[in-house]
């Protein structure tokens, strides 16, 4: 893939991977950390951290916002092979589960007063933030939230719960998606920036979804005030700004995914040269090796198509079709790979927190996770006839 790639993307590459390989792999040993434990706070504010000293917090930023400028190609790639290490703490060398990518759209947006309190710490590795817009009752119909900021002088008092939010267990900082016009519909709905230790927001984190990982909770609010000057945007542009990046983030989101099919592809390959049944290896019977020309096939053909996309989105392409399908392509055949590992990993593949074991339910929870299939198909049908 050199081809698509430049020196910034070699070089970041390079640290990015002798950083997992070298240190954070290391860290996850030392401090003990299974598949299913949760990260102590202070460790990820280290990752954190030490990800900004070697300049791969702010990695998918472009340069006006003090990222190195990657296309979304080399981002794509970037973010495949960090994935693709296993490490159980790689989605935090980009900040991509509490980091700069939740905020790099919205910083052009913010007064100079919230880049100063809020947006600088999550750029320098300091604090963490989530974006808080799903509610129990309410997924991919953003427009039917239903948590109220009313307005008394100036402040604003906060009532509701949202759910399911992914960086809320260890997030510092909320952008919080309120009604604050219930009678203006989409046009309604309003970007409040909030403090979690603030009087009257709690955390409920007792829940853990099937990837045994702690990183969504549901985030609850009690009659917390805020001050006006922490609404983001302006009144009446939340909605637009939640949904502004989700095409993109939708088609980076696969990036992660092939990443994670490629390790147990990889780790299914050398399992059935090594693993010895009736006098040799298991990859001479051509079941499994069906099984491993289809994943093989699989991750090509996802590969691809990500890449085709990206491409469309360096040259400035609408993407809302394209994106809505590589979602659901990818993550289906991704899980279906996934499938494939544990079949030819037999007993291993089933034993929990293996590897494999641990990839299939990450992977099968993508299918649901930032808009399911069936919503991805409403888009894509959509699309094709209103073209």
């Amino acid at each position: 893939m050199k081809h698509l790639t430049g020196p910034v993307y070699a070089d970041l590459r390079e640290r990015a991977l002798r950083y997992i390989h070298d240190e954070l792999l290391p860290l996850e040993k030392e401090c003990g950390l299974g598949p299913e434990d949760p990260a102590p706070r202070h460790v990820l504010r280290g990752v954190w951290q030490r990800s900004h000293q070697l300049g791969l917090l702010t990695a998918a930023l472009p340069t006006s916002l003090g990222g190195p400028g990657l296309s979304t190609v080399e981002l794509c790639l970037l973010k495949a092979e960090i994935a693709e290490t296993g490490a159980l703490l790689a989605l935090h060398v980009l900040g991509e589960l509490s980091g700069p990518p939740r905020i790099g759209n919205m910083m052009p947006l913010a007064t100079p007063y919230q880049v100063d309190r809020f947006f600088q710490p999550v750029m320098k590795g300091h604090k963490g933030i989530c974006f808080a817009m799903t509610e129990p009752h309410s997924g991919s119909d953003a427009a039917s939230i239903r948590t109220s900021a009313v307005r008394d002088g100036d402040t604003l008092v906060i009532n509701g719960r949202k759910h399911f939010i992914t960086g809320s267990p260890f997030a510092d900082i909320a952008i919080v998606l309120c009604v604050t016009d219930p009678d203006a519909g989409p046009k309604g709905m309003t970007a409040v920036l909030v403090e979690l230790d603030a009087p009257g927001v709690s955390i409920d984190d007792t829940y853990v979804p099937m990837s045994g990982q702690h990183i969504d909770a549901d985030i609850l609010f009690d009659h917390v005030r805020v001050p006006v000057t922490n609404v983001l945007g302006g009144f009446g542009q939340g909605l637009r700004l939640g949904m502004a990046r989700v095409n993109l983030n939708r088609l980076l989101h696969t990036a992660t995914m092939l990443g994670a099919a490629r390790k147990v592809y990889r780790m299914s390959v050398a399992y059935a040269q090594t693993r010895q049944q009736f006098g040799g290896p298991i990859a001479r019977f051509q079941a499994i090796q069906h099984l491993l020309a289809d994943m093989a096939t699989a991750l090509f053909a996802c590969e691809g198509m990500m890449l085709h996309a990206a491409a469309k989105a360096d040259a400035g392409d609408e993407l809302r079709m394209e994106a809505s399908a590589c979602k659901l392509f990818i993550s289906e055949r991704c899980f279906e790979v996934a499938d494939k590992a544990v079949q030819i990993h037999g007993n291993l593949g089933v034993t929990k927190n293996h590897p494999v074991e641990l990839t299939f339910r990450q992977l099968r929870m993508m299918r649901i996770l930032t808009g399911t299939s069936e919503i991805q198909r409403n888009t894509i049908a959509r699309e094709i006839l209103q073209a």
